[in-house]
C-alpha cells in the first residue's frame, strides 16, 4: 500500500478519488488552499491535510514530504486570462517539488484530443502533461474525453440541453466523434497507479466502449431517460464563444466553464491506442458503456447520492476573503442588514428549513427577484442561480447553493454563505437559529464589504429592494418551519 497525496480534493474528481483510494487501502494526504472546505467530508477524519498552493514550492515540498504517489487534479476550469501560465507555473512548482521529496510517480488526468490544432485550454492540459513526462519523476498522464458521472459538468450540460431542448439548433460540434468514459472507469484508473510496480513514463488515452457523436449522446440521454425523441438541426455559424453564452443560457454550467467544454468538443477526441490495460486490465465485464453509465448517473441523482459536482470546485475568480468578525474591525465600510423573528416551531425544525434553503426549495422571498438577480449574473459572466445543490437536504462547508457557497456550518446553529456572484465587493448572508427565554428565533444577517466607489453605489442602490427581499425571509422561513413541525407531528 502506498501513502498517496491528492491534490485538487475539493473538486469533482478529487472529492471521489479520495474514498476510493482509502478503500484500496492507502494512506491519503490531501492538499488544499482551503483545509475547512475538508472539514465536512465523509473521509475528513481518515486523511491526512496539507495547507498549500501549488505555486508555493515550499509549502508544496512539505505536503510531498514522504509521499509516494502523487495526484496532481488541478485545472484552471472556468479561468480567464493568464490561465494557462497560471497553470504551466503550478505544474512545474509541483513538479520539483515532487522531484525533492522523492515522489515515485506522479499520476495526471488531462484531456483527451486527436492532434491538429487546439483550444488554449486544451492546449494547456496537454502542455502540463508535457511538464510531468518531462521532470525527474515518472508520471502516468491519463488523456480523457467526456466523463460521465453524476455531477460533472459534461453530463449536466448534456442533461440539461436534452431535458430543456425537444428541439435543438446546434452548433457543427455535435457531429464530431468522442470517446466518452464513465467515471467509475477513471477512477479504477487512477487508483490503480497507486499499485502497478513497473516504472512508466507516458501517456495513456483513456475511453468507454463507445465511439459517439454529441448528437448519438443526447440521444442516447433521451432514450435512458425516458423522453421522446430529439430532433437535432446543426447550425455552422455558432462560434465557441456564442455556443458556450447558449449552453450558459439553457443549462446550469455557466459560460466560463462552458467554453472549455465546447472547445474541447471541437476536434475530434478519440482513443488512438489501449496500451493502459497492458497494466491496469479492463475489468472482468469489459469497461462501463455509455447508456450504463447514464442509466448509474441519473440513479444517483434520483437518490440525492452524488458524492461531488462539478460546482464543488472553487468558482475561478469567486472572492475567498473570510467574514470579517472583529468588532471593531477597521477595513473600511462594512454594511450590515440584521433581522430575527421568534418561530412557533422547535430549533431542530427551524433548523432543517435553513439547512435546505436554496436550489428547488427556493429562498423564501420573491422568487422574480432572485431569479432576475441570477440572470443578471450570468449575463456578466458570472454563476448564475442554477447551480442548485448537491444534496437537497443536507449541506457540508464548501458546497455550492445557487450563487453562494457554504463558508461555515455549525449543525443547528449557524449556516454562512459567502456569495459568488459577480459584485463590486464581498458579500455573506448569514441565517441561524437563536434562543430568546425559551422561545426558538430565526437569525438573519447579510454582510457587504463595498470595493470603491462603485461598491457603495452597489450598496445604496438596492438597499431599497432589502425590505423586500430580506424583509419576507423570516416571515416565510418562520412559516416553512411551522410547517415542518406540524408535519413531523402527524
Amino acid at each position: 500500500m502506498a501513502r498517496c497525496l491528492v491534490t485538487g480534493a475539493t473538486g469533482y474528481i478529487g472529492g471521489r478519488l479520495v474514498p476510493e483510494l482509502l478503500t484500496a487501502g492507502h494512506e491519503v494526504r490531501c492538499m488544499a488552499r482551503s483545509p475547512a472546505r475538508l472539514r465536512d467530508l465523509p473521509w475528513a477524519g481518515r486523511v491526512e491535510v496539507a495547507e498549500a498552493d501549488a505555486t508555493d514550492a515550499e509549502a508544496t515540498l512539505r505536503a510531498l514530504d514522504g509521499v509516494e504517489v502523487a495526484y496532481y487534479l488541478i485545472h484552471a476550469m472556468g479561468a480567464t486570462g493568464r490561465f494557462a501560465e497560471r497553470d504551466r507555473l503550478a505544474a512545474r512548482t509541483f513538479a520539483r517539488a515532487a522531484e525533492r521529496a522523492g515522489v515515485r510517480r506522479i499520476v495526471y488526468l488531462g484531456g483527451l484530443t486527436a492532434g491538429g490544432e487546439l483550444s488554449p485550454h486544451m492546449r494547456s492540459r496537454a502542455e502540463v502533461g508535457e511538464i510531468f513526462l518531462s521532470c525527474g519523476v515518472p508520471a502516468v498522464v491519463l488523456r480523457a474525453a467526456v466523463i460521465i458521472g453524476s455531477g460533472s459538468a459534461s453530463f449536466e450540460m448534456l442533461r440539461y440541453l436534452t431535458e430543456r431542448l425537444p428541439v435543438m439548433t446546434t452548433p457543427r460540434w455535435v457531429r464530431t466523434r468522442t470517446q466518452p468514459i464513465a467515471v467509475r472507469d477513471v477512477l479504477r484508473y487512477l487508483v490503480a497507479w497507486a499499485d502497478v510496480p513497473e516504472t512508466v513514463n507516458r501517456a495513456f488515452d483513456v475511453g468507454g466502449p463507445d465511439v459517439l457523436t454529441y448528437a448519438d449522446m443526447m440521444h442516447g440521454y433521451a432514450a435512458v431517460a425516458g423522453l421522446p425523441h430529439r430532433l437535432i438541426v446543426p447550425v455552422p455559424m455558432l462560434t465557441p464563444r456564442l455556443s458556450s453564452l447558449w449552453v450558459g443560457l439553457v443549462t446550469p454550467v455557466p459560460p466560463g466553464i462552458a467554453r472549455p467544454l465546447v472547445e474541447s468538443l471541437r476536434g475530434e477526441a478519440v482513443c488512438r491506442e489501449h496500451d493502459v490495460a497492458r497494466y491496469v486490465p479492463d475489468p472482468p465485464g469489459g469497461l462501463t458503456g455509455f447508456l450504463d453509465a447514464l442509466t448509474l448517473a441519473l440513479k444517483k441523482i434520483k437518490e440525492a447520492d452524488v458524492a461531488t459536482r462539478w460546482s464543488s470546485a472553487s468558482t475561478p475568480g469567486a472572492p475567498s476573503d473570510p467574514l470579517p468578525t472583529d468588532p471593531g474591525w477597521a477595513g473600511g465600510s462594512l454594511y450590515v442588514d440584521s433581522r430575527n423573528k421568534v418561530v412557533a416551531a422547535s430549533p431542530a425544525a427551524l433548523w432543517r428549513v435553513i439547512e435546505g434553503i436554496g436550489g428547488e426549495n427556493g429562498w423564501y422571498s420573491l422568487p422574480g427577484a432572485w431569479w432576475l438577480r441570477g440572470l443578471v449574473d450570468r449575463l456578466v459572466g458570472g454563476v448564475g442561480l442554477r447551480r442548485g445543490r448537491r444534496d437537497p437536504r443536507r449541506l457540508r462547508v464548501g458546497d455550492s447553493i445557487d450563487f453562494w457557497r457554504v463558508e461555515e456550518l455549525l449543525p443547528g446553529r449557524l449556516l454562512r454563505l459567502r456569495a459568488e456572484m459577480r459584485l463590486p465587493g464581498l458579500a455573506w448572508l448569514e441565517l441561524g437559529v437563536g434562543d430568546d427565554r425559551g422561545r426558538t428565533v430565526y437569525t438573519q444577517r447579510a454582510v457587504f464589504h463595498p470595493r470603491g466607489l462603485l461598491g457603495q453605489l452597489y450598496w445604496w442602490s438596492i438597499s431599497p429592494f432589502h425590505g423586500l427581499i430580506f424583509g419576507r425571509m423570516p416571515v416565510n422561513v418562520a412559516a416553512a418551519a411551522a410547517r415542518e413541525e406540524a408535519a413531523e407531528r402527524t
